[in-house]
């Protein structure tokens, strides 16, 4: 078997994944790990990697002070060793250690390609959260760092390694269960967007707020940017599809075997909710076009999912049946007479009973993370290209960019990959960088 078909023999095959590259490491010691971002899903991620590896977590940072005095706690009391980690309040600090394997990277994501490029450069290999990046330069920058340097860097897009979606992937798609496909709809009606609008405020005392902003523009502190509220601003990210369209295009593209889409256009905006802070949209369409196969996203934060079983999810339509696949299901209803198919997510608590305890865990994205993080681990031991290596995830994040790009300039944007420019379009082109707060340099 080649290494992802190990990978996907079910529970036991799991397991023995974990034994099987629990220290890749040359001199066969634990992976030493450091982490950068210790919130919500940094700790997500490690704890995941912690749970099928035994490496040994030797360094954290943050910039606030008390979610680092916790994750060191926190870490210590998981990891087989006991030993709490180093701590810092600035990653350039801890990376200038040069004692790291790994280095996850879990910061909002304007701080993606400053850390994950400087992790690489300090000799590590690198497992970023989605998106890639918060402009398309930086993602070009961060795909050309880990060519340049032989970095292994997994993009944290985990529904490549959802076991249940693996399954709909090989035994639907492959099989030729749906026929021709020309139209996928992918969609996010969770209300998740902030609807307060608190006055600003002095940032608080454990929270160094200038390292916190670094190259984004500095905005008054509010209470809705710290913590996990920070989404709400296109000053740190790009919004709901920067954040939720990307999972599920890019898991369209993985399911169809689909590169660049060659034209992009987009609609919406604050359409309902005018009284927030957040200037994120409340609606909005994306329509990614490929030859002949549109897919189309939408998303709304008011109003109710028109399938309640799929708010969050991908509709691939052929002419021989429909895939509807989420995190937490799939169903393929064929056309016509023909039995149908439903799988659930699988949670593996029998496995892993720390999942149905931990806090704040998404347990449902757990078994994802963990085979996600045992696909990287065989590619650090490889030396191979993970199955959402960082050019793939640069694909997926840059074209929801442009999406945004292209609401923001109310037009259709022709992208040339080989180039990689918009077409005869030099305002477009120009928004594919974003400016930097000095002292920080764009990469």
């Amino acid at each position: 078997m080649d290494r992802r078909q190990f990978l996907w023999t079910g529970a036991a095959g799991l397991a023995s994944a974990a034994r099987a590259y629990a220290s890749p490491s040359a001199d066969d010691r634990p992976l030493r790990v450091g982490l950068i971002g210790c919130g919500w899903y940094g700790k997500t991620d490690l704890f995941r990697l912690i749970q099928v590896s035994p490496v040994e977590v030797v360094s954290l940072c943050d910039v606030d002070r008390r979610m680092l005095s916790e994750a060191v706690d926190m870490v210590a009391a998981r990891q087989a060793s006991k030993k709490k980690p180093r701590a810092y309040s600035d990653y350039r600090r801890m990376l200038a250690e040069k004692d790291l394997d790994i280095v996850l990277v879990a910061t909002p994501d304007h701080w993606h390609a400053l850390t994950a490029i400087a992790a690489m450069q300090a000799g590590a290999d690198v497992y970023c959260q989605k998106p890639v990046s918060a402009d398309v330069r930086e993602g070009e920058a961060m795909l050309a760092a880990a060519r340049r340097l032989g970095r292994v860097v997994q993009i944290g897009t985990q529904r490549r390694s959802t076991p249940h979606l693996v399954e709909a992937r090989d035994q639907i798609v492959r099989a030729g269960k749906l026929g021709k496909v020309a139209l996928v709809e992918i969609c996010c009606y969770y209300h998740m967007r902030a609807e307060a609008n608190p006055p600003d405020t002095a940032p608080p005392e454990y929270l160094d707020y200038e390292m916190w902003t670094g190259p984004a523009p500095l905005r008054p502190y509010n209470r809705l940017v710290h913590p996990r509220g920070w989404r709400a601003f296109m000053e740190y990210g790009n919004g709901i599809v920067g954040d939720m369209c990307v999972h599920m295009f890019d898991m369209t593209r993985w399911m169809l075997g689909l590169g660049w889409p060659k034209r992009i256009s987009s609609s919406g905006g604050i359409l309902v909710d005018k009284k927030s802070k957040a200037n994120i949209t409340d609606t909005q369409l994306v329509t990614f076009e490929y030859d002949d196969l549109k897919i189309i996203w939408q998303h709304r934060t008011w109003g109710d999912p028109p399938d309640p079983d799929y708010p969050w999810a991908a509709s691939i339509y052929g002419d021989r049946g429909t895939l509807k696949a989420s995190v937490f299901r799939y169903d393929f209803i064929p056309t016509g007479s023909g039995p149908r198919v439903h799988k659930d997510v699988t949670y593996e608590f029998e496995q892993y009973p720390e999942d149905r305890t931990e806090k704040d865990l998404e347990r449902h994205c757990a078994p994802a993370i963990r085979h996600h993080m045992l696909d990287f681990l065989a590619a650090i031991r490889t030396r191979s290209r993970p199955v959402a290596d960082i050019e793939e995830g640069h694909i997926s994040t840059a074209s929801c960019i442009l999406g945004n790009i292209a609401l923001q300039l109310n037009r259709t944007l022709a992208w040339d990959p080989a180039r990689r420019e918009v077409i005869d379009d030099p305002d477009a082109n120009r928004l594919l960088q974003r400016p930097y707060r000095s002292p920080w340099v764009h990469p």
